[in-house]
């Protein structure tokens, strides 16, 4: 393969904060925040070559696994995001990917990592992608948004419950409910005052099984302390856990 510069992997968007990516207080919702960092993992794939077209190939579609973003501001209404994400290791099975987001004064705004899998379209199980592919992934170990690794999960003893049904426009084309829709989940189940009052500085979500139209997931929530709440969705037919979460503010 020829050599492919740090020029070539560190890719850049922009995203304008519209109303509709926003709360009453006008500040960008974290579920608006992670599809940004969503769509330029999406975009940045698809230009180094292994997007949805380049897995369909190989029968795969990525999956994002697991996700740990530090938010040091909110964005407003009206704000621009530069988004820059970059291909950085392999661990395994999972593909990690490094974000950094800023503002138009080039303030920033929020540091991620995140780990995605490549799922075999028939066994709906993770496997590698081509070596011609992966060998992207072996050019960027060096450069860290966050010097950690996406963050791993522990079941939650709820202190709380809150039933969700999945609607039609939870679910994205793969057919399963979209990774943002888990982020306003947990969101929607703290106090209005309290989300009124306070912005998240700190999301780790880890998906674990999809979740179907249809299904009925039980929120369990608990809080560790007031500014900190983790959750787990379990389905409430079968008992499978589909994800756990994190928020702190």
């Amino acid at each position: 393969m020829s050599e492919i510069t740090e020029q070539e992997l560190v890719l850049k968007y922009t995203f304008d904060v519209t109303s509709a990516d926003c709360d009453r207080n006008a500040r960008l919702r974290l579920g608006g925040l992670i599809n940004y960092l969503i769509l330029a993992a999406i975009r940045s794939a698809d230009t180094l070559g292994f997007g949805f077209d380049g897995l369909r190939s190989q029968q795969l579609f990525w999956v994002l696994s697991r996700m740990t973003v530090e938010i040091y501001k909110p964005m407003k209404w009206c704000d621009t995001a530069f988004v820059e994400t970059w291909p950085k290791d392999v661990d395994g099975l999972l593909y990690l990917r490094d974000f950094i987001v800023k503002d138009q004064r080039g303030k920033l705004v929020a540091k991620c990592t995140s780990g995605w899998l490549a799922i075999d379209i028939q066994t709906k199980r993770p496997r590698k992608v081509d070596e011609k592919f992966s060998y992207i992934f072996d050019h960027m170990k060096e450069r860290n948004a966050l010097d950690y690794r996406p963050e791993k999960l522990a079941s939650v003893e709820p202190q709380e419950r809150f039933d969700v049904r999945t609607t039609w426009f939870d679910l994205d084309l793969n057919k399963h409910v979209t990774s943002t829709r888990y982020v306003d989940w947990m969101i929607d189940a703290l106090p209005f005052d309290f989300l009124d009052a306070h912005y998240p500085s700190r999301l780790s979500i880890k998906y674990m099984k999809e979740t179907m139209h249809g299904e009925v997931i039980t929120l369990k929530q608990a809080s560790t302390n007031e500014n900190q709440f983790s959750f787990e969705g379990v389905n409430r037919a079968g008992d499978s856990v589909k994800f756990r979460g994190m928020v702190d503010f």
